[in-house]
């Protein structure tokens, strides 16, 4: 039984809780920023580098995570605005079955595969 509006913005709701206590857990597990910690047995120059690769990983996962709290937030506005199931690009109502797998999905398959081929160079079908 394909699912409603109603349970989509349900499950979307449910999404942007986990999203939100997620960024706040990786936010509040951050270690100040300049704090020293005890020294490596490998010298200042290893520790340093495995504290720089540590914040670059911690900063992209918060990266990701606030892009797909953005995404949920604006399914959740275009379930407000009346505009929820339809495709940014061409305004053609999105798939339900795409919907059901990715609720937050604002493309339709065909805009969106455009949008991927054009990603990689290719030039765009005609």
């Amino acid at each position: 039984m394909p699912a409603t509006i109603k349970e989509l913005q349900r499950r979307l709701l449910e999404e942007r809780e986990r999203l939100s206590k997620g960024l706040e857990q990786l936010k509040a597990s951050a270690p100040p920023i300049g704090e020293l910690k005890e020294g490596s047995p490998y010298g200042k120059k290893e520790e340093g580098a495995s504290e720089a690769f540590e914040l670059e990983k911690r900063l992209a996962l918060e990266r990701r995570l606030s892009g797909l709290l953005a995404e949920v937030e604006r399914a959740l506005q275009k379930v407000e605005q009346g505009t929820y199931g339809l495709c940014d690009a061409c305004g053609r109502p999105i798939g339900m079955e795409r919907l059901e797998v990715l609720p937050q999905a604002s493309l339709c398959l065909d805009c969106k595969s455009r949008q991927t081929k054009n990603a990689k160079g290719k030039p765009p079908a005609r």
